[in-house]
C-alpha cells in the first residue's frame, strides 16, 4: 500500500468543492420554487371624498389575468405574474421579485356600493375606486331665515 502524505489544503479544496454543489443544487430549487409560487403584491388603502380607493402593485401583470369579485362584504382581486422565459439557457443568478399566482382579499364595511365599484390598471398599478353609498354620504344643510 502506497503512502500518501496528508496534505490540508488538498481536503479544504474537497470541501470547498461539496459545499459549492450543495449551494448551487439548493439555489436552482429555490428559484425553481419561488418561479412557480405565490406572491403578495403590496397595496395603499386610502379615503378621498367619496371613494375608498385600493392601489395595488402589480407590475408585469397581464389585465386579463387579473380577477375581482365582490361577496358578502369581501372583495378579492386575484390574478398571476408569469415568469418571463427570456432566450434558452437563460439562467437567473438572483430572483426577488414574486412569480406565481396572487390573492388578496379584503373585508369592506356595509358603507360601500357593491354597484359602483371601479377598476382600472396602468402602468403596473390596479387602482380600485369603491364608492360610498348615498346614505352614508355627508349631507350640507343649508340654514334658512
Amino acid at each position: 500500500m502506497p503512502v500518501m502524505r496528508w496534505d490540508p489544503f488538498r481536503e479544504l479544496l474537497s470541501l470547498q468543492e461539496r459545499l459549492d454543489k450543495m449551494f448551487r443544487d439548493v439555489e436552482r430549487v429555490r428559484t425553481e420554487e419561488f418561479a412557480a409560487s405565490e406572491w403578495t403584491p403590496p397595496v395603499d388603502i386610502f379615503e378621498s371624498g367619496d371613494l375608498f380607493i385600493l392601489k395595488l402593485e402589480v407590475p408585469e401583470v397581464d389585465k386579463s389575468s387579473v380577477d375581482i369579485k365582490m361577496h358578502d362584504n369581501e372583495l378579492t382581486i386575484s390574478g398571476e405574474r408569469k415568469l418571463e422565459q427570456g432566450t434558452d439557457n437563460a439562467y437567473y443568478h438572483r430572483m426577488e421579485r414574486g412569480y406565481g399566482t396572487f390573492t388578496r382579499t379584503f373585508t369592506l364595511n356595509k358603507t360601500i356600493d357593491p354597484t359602483k365599484i371601479k377598476a382600472v390598471m396602468k402602468d403596473g398599478i390596479l387602482r380600485v375606486e369603491l364608492s360610498k353609498k348615498e346614505e352614508v354620504k355627508p349631507k350640507q344643510i343649508t340654514i334658512e331665515g
